[in-house]
Order: C-alpha cells, then sequence, then structure tokens
C-alpha cells in the first residue's frame, strides 16, 4: 500500500497542529549550549596581566546603556554562562563572581558552574546595594579595570566618589578584554532600519526636534569651574548628545532590528541648534530612510565617525548636555569643560504617549489579548483531553498564535511560561530540553507579550487546570485584590507611583506575604516593554498619558508561583466631590485577557470587588468575542469565563465554578 501524501506546508498554522514555517521553527530551534568558562576566565586572566589588573569588571549592558543587547554584545554571558538580562561579573586574579539582584538568585545558582563563580546576592538583607559598593568594601590599593563605554557617567560618580578611599585606580583599557579573548564573536547585525509611519507616532520627526532645541536653549549657561581671577562669560549651552537606543528610535520615527525583542538600530545622535547628525551604519539605510533622514533635517553619517566628531568638537564653543545615563567614554572624550549632566529629556517626552500612540496601544492590547485566550484555549483543552505540555511547548504555542495577528513584528521579551516551583521563579523562562510538564495541582503562570507596530504588550495570567489547594486561592485572591486596588485608585495631580506601590501589596501584607520585584513599569509604543522615568518604584509624579502595568505577585519557594499583571493609561478622572481646583487622576485598563476565577476565594472579596471582576471579564468576552469568531474553541472558553464572572458568589470559597 502506498504511503499517504504527506499534507502541503502553508504559512501558518492550524489551530490543533503546527504545520508548516511553524512546525518548522519548532524542529530549528535548539537550547543554547551549556558552557564552560574555565577556558575563558583564564584567557581573560592573562589579557588582565599585561596590564597588571587586579579586578576587571563585565557589565551587561552595551555602549548604550540598554536592557537587552545584541549577541555581540553578550559579553558578560559570554564570559560567566549566566542568560539573564542583568548582573555583573567581576573577575579577579584567582576568583570570579556575579553581582545580580533578587530577580536573578535562583536563575544563577542554575546557570552558573559554582566551582568557578561566587555569586553576590545585591540587594539582600546583608549584602551589598550593587556591585560597586561591593567591590569597594573589597579592593584595596587595587587596579580596576573597565569598558569606559559599557559604564555610565552617573556609575563613573558613584565609583570615583569612593575610590580614593580604598587607594585604587581605574583603568580603561583602549579595546574590550572580552572581545579580545572571545573566539568567533558574532557578528553585528546589519539588519535594515526602516520607518515609523506617522499613522502609528502622532507627531512628527520635526516636531520633537524642536522641542529638544527649545529645551537646550532653556538651560541655563554655566560658569567654567576651572576659571580663577575675574569672572569669566558664561558658557551656552549649544546642543546634546544622545545614546539610548529607544530615544534615538522615538526622536526619528525610525526603527530597527539590532537587538532582540526590542525594534532598535545602534546609533548615537546630535542634535544642535542648527543641525541634527545621526551616526549609523551606511549598510543599514536605503535610499527611502536616506531621503526622509533629509527630509527632516538629519544629516546621517557612519556610526564610528562619532568618536572623530567628538575629538574635534565639530560644535565649536559651548558646551554639550549629556544624560546620567551616557557613556563615560563619551565624557571624556568631550572632557569635563565642555559638558553638563542633566536629567534626561526625551525620555520623559516619550513616556506621554500621543493620542495616536494610545490608540494604537489600544488595538495593539486587544489582539494580543485575542492571541492569548485562544492559547489558553488551546492549553487548557490539551490537558483536558490527557496530553502532556511542557512549559517550552506552550511558549511556543502562544508565539504562533501571536504571529497570526496582523502588524506582529515579534516577541517583546522571552516567554515565561512557568508551572510548579518555577513558577516560583519571577523570571523564569523555559529551555526546550528541561522544560517541566505543565501539573494539574499547581498554578501554571505565563508572563509574555508581542510587539506590534501600534504598540509594545506585556501580560501575565496565572491559571490552574485542576482543584486548587485553599492556600492558592488565599494567595491568588490577595494577589488580585492588590491587582484591583491598583486598577481602580483615584490620586490626585502630583502622586507618583512609589506613593502608590503600598496599594497593590496593602492585602498580601495582611497575611504576611509580598513579592521581591516592582509592582510596575512603563512600556513603549512599538519600542522597549521597560520604559521610564515613572513606574510604581520611581517617585517621578505620574501625568495623564503615562503608561504602567499593574504586576503583583506571589512566590511560595519550591513550590508555586503567580502573578495578575495588566498594563494601564494614567487618565483624569471625577470623583464626586471634587471641587474643580485640584485634578485628580486614575487609570484605564488596557489589556482584554479574563481573568480566571478557579482560584478566587469569593469571601474574602468585597462586593466592589467582585463587581469589578465580573465587569472585567464581561469586557474583554465584549471587545475580543468579534476577533474570535472564526476560533470556536477560544470564543467558547471567553464566554465561559465571563460568565463565570458573573456567578462569582456562588459555591463554596475557592471552589466556585462548574470543575467540567
Amino acid at each position: 500500500m502506498a504511503p499517504k501524501p504527506r499534507p502541503p506546508l502553508i504559512s501558518s498554522d492550524s489551530i490543533d497542529t503546527l504545520v508548516g514555517s511553524g512546525l518548522v521553527r519548532k524542529q530549528a530551534y535548539s537550547d543554547p549550549p551549556q558552557i564552560d568558562t574555565s577556558g575563558r576566565l583564564e584567557a581573560l586572566r592573562a589579557e588582565m596581566t599585561k596590564l597588571q589588573l587586579d579586578y576587571y569588571v563585565v557589565p551587561s549592558t552595551d555602549a548604550h546603556g540598554s536592557e537587552y543587547v545584541a549577541d555581540s554584545d553578550k559579553r558578560r554571558q559570554f564570559i560567566s554562562g549566566f542568560t539573564g538580562s542583568a548582573g555583573e561579573t567581576i573577575v579577579s586574579k584567582t576568583l570570579a563572581y556575579l553581582v545580580v539582584d533578587s530577580r536573578y538568585w535562583d536563575q544563577s545558582e542554575r546557570e552558573l558552574d559554582r566551582s568557578l563563580w561566587t555569586i553576590v546576592r545585591a540587594g539582600a538583607i546583608d549584602g551589598p546595594k550593587d556591585w560597586i559598593e561591593w567591590l569597594m568594601s573589597r579592593a584595596k590599593d587595587a587596579k580596576i579595570g573597565i569598558d569606559a563605554r559599557m559604564l555610565s557617567h552617573e556609575k563613573s560618580v558613584a565609583i570615583n566618589s569612593k575610590i580614593n578611599s580604598v587607594n585604587c585606580k581605574m583603568v580603561y583599557p583602549p579595546q574590550n578584554l572580552i572581545d579580545l579573548v572571545w573566539k568567533n564573536k558574532p557578528p553585528k547585525s546589519k539588519a535594515p532600519v526602516f520607518k515609523q509611519e506617522i499613522e502609528y507616532t502622532g507627531m512628527d520627526t520635526r516636531q520633537k526636534l524642536e522641542k529638544i532645541r527649545a529645551w537646550i536653549q532653556e538651560q541655563k549657561p554655566t560658569q567654567p569651574s576651572y576659571h580663577k581671577g575675574p569672572p569669566a562669560p558664561a558658557h551656552k549651552h549649544v546642543a546634546t548628545l544622545i545614546s539610548s537606543l529607544p530615544c534615538i528610535a522615538w526622536l526619528l520615527n525610525l526603527r530597527g532590528q539590532d537587538i532582540p525583542y526590542n525594534p532598535l538600530f545602534h546609533a548615537y545622535l546630535y542634535i544642535g541648534l542648527e543641525k541634527a547628525i545621526v551616526f549609523v551604519d551606511g549598510s543599514k539605510v536605503d535610499s527611502s530612510v536616506s531621503g526622509y533622514l533629509q527630509e527632516v533635517g538629519v544629516e546621517r553619517r557612519d556610526f564610528i565617525d562619532v568618536w572623530t566628531f567628538l575629538r574635534k568638537r565639530e560644535w565649536g564653543e559651548g558646551k554639550v548636555l549629556l544624560s546620567p545615563q551616557t557613556s563615560y567614554a563619551i565624557s571624556l572624550m568631550i572632557t569635563n569643560i565642555r559638558y553638563t549632566v542633566v536629567p534626561p529629556v526625551v525620555e520623559h517626552l516619550m513616556a506621554v504617549k500621543s493620542k495616536v500612540e494610545i490608540d494604537g496601544l489600544k488595538r495593539a492590547y486587544v489582539k494580543d489579548g485575542a492571541a492569548f485566550v485562544q492559547f489558553l484555549a488551546w492549553l487548557e483543552n490539551k490537558l483536558q483531553e490527557g496530553y502532556d505540555i511542557t512549559e517550552w511547548e506552550a511558549a511556543n504555542r502562544l508565539t504562533e498564535f501571536r504571529r497570526k495577528q496582523r502588524n506582529f513584528m515579534g516577541l517583546a521579551y522571552e516567554n515565561m511560561s512557568a508551572s510548579g516551583p518555577n513558577a516560583a521563579l519571577p523570571h523564569y523562562t523555559p529551555l526546550k530540553s528541561n522544560a517541566k510538564m505543565i501539573d494539574r495541582e499547581t498554578p501554571y503562570l505565563n508572563d509574555s507579550g508581542g510587539q506590534y507596530r501600534e504598540g509594545t504588550c506585556d501580560t501575565t495570567r496565572t491559571v490552574h487546570f485542576g482543584r486548587p489547594l485553599a492556600e492558592q486561592c488565599e494567595a491568588f485572591t490577595r494577589v488580585l485584590q492588590g491587582h484591583i486596588a491598583i486598577d481602580t485608585a483615584v490620586f490626585p495631580e502630583g502622586t507618583s507611583g512609589h506613593q502608590l506601590d503600598v496599594l497593590a501589596r496593602k492585602a498580601l501584607w495582611k497575611d504576611g506575604m509580598n513579592y521581591p520585584h516592582g509592582t510596575g513599569h512603563g512600556f513603549g509604543s512599538f519600542l522597549t516593554v521597560h520604559e521610564g522615568p515613572h513606574g510604581f518604584s520611581s517617585h517621578i509624579p505620574l501625568v495623564p498619558g503615562h503608561v504602567v502595568t499593574n504586576e503583583p505577585g506571589y512566590y511560595k519557594k519550591d513550590s508555586w508561583g503567580m502573578r495578575i499583571e495588566s498594563a494601564l493609561l494614567v487618565t483624569r478622572v471625577k470623583p464626586r466631590h471634587a471641587n474643580g481646583e485640584d485634578t485628580w487622576l486614575g487609570f484605564e485598563r488596557f489589556t482584554c485577557v479574563p481573568i480566571q476565577t478557579r482560584m478566587v476565594k469569593d469571601t474574602m472579596l468585597t462586593k466592589e470587588e467582585k463587581s469589578w471582576l465580573k465587569e472585567h471579564n464581561q469586557r474583554c468576552y465584549d471587545k475580543l468575542a468579534l476577533h474570535l469568531k472564526d476560533d470556536k474553541r477560544a470564543l467558547k472558553w471567553l464566554r465561559r469565563e465571563a460568565e463565570r464572572g458573573i456567578g462569582i458568589a456562588a459555591g463554596p470559597p475557592g471552589l466556585d465554578i462548574d470543575w467540567n
């Protein structure tokens, strides 16, 4: 009997079975290889010996202070094997250290060779605040090396204020020592830069540049600190140099593909009162982008030409404004008499979303919500049918659902897909080779989001596929109460996120519970998933147009964890007794994914909290039903969750729904 012919490959997977490109992506994926760092450390120490260094510091960032970095900039990962997005390695003549905060304590334990590496727990009760405090407490009469491009001006000031007291000296080698020992280093990206059209940005590049020029002119001239004798003329500010990649992308209405999960491109941007120059590799700029830059009055030069430009001081007389996050290498090149460090202005401008950006984010969250609901319905169905699904397979399948959405541009960050003890790790991401099977006895947590031309998404939902324990129900309900408290907060203008943070924790604190991460952060309009300067850990006042995540959680070590995250827009509200003199603010919710009620203990909720949950799940149905009309399984799941929200008060505590 002749074998049946294979089905033809198609461009996307079906709802139940991955075929075509989805299957190819799944089969082609491989985990990052396990790394033996002993030879790498030996080679690095040989380079340190040549320069007579006692310590060499390898930050996780790049020359632009980025959170996520290109493969060619993953120097800390190369030398240590640690894959987290934050942390610094410090290598001495005989020992090696990784300094990480609480988000990565458990991950670093898993990934590091503990015979070679010691973990320094920054932020612990008995630990240092950061790597600078730790190193300054240990180093005596030492030479400490670091690439000045990877050190911010702000951190250099912190180091210089302490280094004399321990008789140490900072050394800035002309070449990065990791680059000298990194064999087969990945090449820098040559991916093209592309326009983010006005239909997504709502503001023309020329308008943005004029705002920056007006800000430059507003800065008061500074008196030369080195001058002796009669008062000398004050130095005017004539320009700013921007090295932050999200800021450059936002200002120029351009996007790129140089960094995983971030639509950014490597560049520097000089903005003078008369001229603007972007330093970016010509191979990334086609004729249409080149013409666009000319149209908006921005000259293009090659990326490496920025150093010649700075050395020659082509801006002439006057001083350049720099942000505290600018790399120290730039400060050294300009010299301190020719620059002034001021709080960054672009971050504040881009944090306040335009109406066009807000409308785009609303559309993005509907699309991302539809994909998330399709995924949850698929996962529940497969588990009910008796299939075993790994954390990695679940994450992979959610990505495939997102790929079907119009204007999907990739993930906003690595999928966090976690079951059982792995869900107790706030930043856990599964590997294909050792991912845990999703079980039915503990909560399953998925924290993920898509990048769309309309905006960047970030959502977390925690669900249960069996009979949750009373302990799990109580914890989930406390997390939900904190989530609702933030979502429904009303506060006067001038209030910061830091002042509101306690609202998310109050219900948990009541039972002696807490979570070891921030309550929420800003995010971009098709930019980065973490965007400042505001957030629930920040003292910057919230203003209309700010967007921020709301993500309280709880994690029982080695057992299970849970988190609920939705995205919010800061907006004006009118409380009943407002007198008209004060301005009051509140939040509008972007996220359109139901909150499962299976772990909700209804007797712990107030009438208002029950109403909020019912209305949220019904709102999700109203917004998503039309988008899911061709997926009967997802539509049925969505309708059921909306109805469960309505009937939440029925049944015994924690067991308030039909288990079938």
